[in-house]
């Protein structure tokens, strides 16, 4: 499933290519799984709309819009297998289509999901989606480390609590803890300031590297072109089970915390 630097690196490409036109009209594939909202909403409220902005709120891409001086927000959610593709009309139309944008460029923006676990709603009228819990690139330190105080539950399954850090997902979680010289296993409530001050330093540096390297491509996921990330040629231990650690050279464990693969180096993290 996409995270948080793979939704952003997918933001930041739409706007780049969309930002500014108007949306001339709306198609859907109606199949009942994708929408959150119903086919019916979301064409009435994207047609006309001028698109101001397109950015990501945790794990979803959240896009503004602008429709007779009055805003409203387009929210698309990825799934593990979306792809929100900005393509040319004579682009042949991949398999698993639900929707497409024609814009007043010509161009138009598709959302591909084989799976269908993702969605696409409409936001509330005057409403403004802020996601379930704290963005972790901006978040003090302060708040993050008041996050867990008290908690019981392992340090990993912590940061994949959307309702504390959104958009922080397996892939970073893992690398994070790496980085913060952190076993996946420790209790969070238990974890000295100094620790929790080494793990926002290391999760802020992770998800900003990966943002710059375009992602993880370690599934399906893709940028708004269907280009690749490389973030994934820079994982330390997620993924890489009984390869050597790249500092100590022992071998990368893996266990089962709440139910998703963890990957740790037993010697580099206490």
């Amino acid at each position: 499933m996409p995270e948080l630097p793979e939704v952003e690196t997918v933001a930041n490409g739409v706007h780049a290519r969309i930002h500014g036109q108007t949306i001339r009209s709306v198609w859907t594939s109606n199949k009942p799984q994708t929408f959150k909202s119903s086919p019916d909403e979301i064409i009435e409220a994207l047609t006309g709309s001028r698109i101001d902005r397109v950015h990501r709120v945790g794990k979803t891409i959240v896009i503004d819009l602008t429709r007779k001086k009055k805003p409203s927000q387009f929210l698309v959610h990825l799934g593990m297998t979306g792809r929100l593709l900005v393509s040319t009309p004579d682009t042949p139309i991949p398999a698993h289509t639900h929707a497409i944008l024609t814009l007043s460029s010509g161009k138009e923006l598709r959302f591909v999901d084989a799976r269908r676990f993702g969605r696409l709603s409409v936001a509330a009228p005057d409403s403004k989606y802020e996601g379930p819990g704290a963005e972790p690139l901006t978040i003090l330190l302060e708040d993050f480390i008041a996050l867990f105080r008290n908690r019981k539950t392992p340090i990993k399954a912590a940061l994949l609590n959307q309702s504390l850090l959104h958009g922080v997902g397996n892939i970073y979680a893992d690398e994070a803890l790496f980085h913060a010289g952190i076993r996946p296993t420790r209790h969070a409530g238990r974890l000295t300031r100094a620790e929790l001050t080494r793990l926002r330093a290391a999760l802020i540096k992770v998800l900003t590297e990966a943002i710059q390297l375009g992602g993880s491509s370690v599934s399906d996921y893709v940028d708004a072109d269907g280009v690749a990330g490389f973030f994934q040629l820079h994982h330390h231990v997620y993924s890489r089970t009984g390869e050597p650690c790249r500092i100590c050279a022992k071998p990368i464990q893996r266990i089962v915390i709440g139910g998703r693969s963890t990957h740790y180096c037993p010697t580099c993290q206490k």
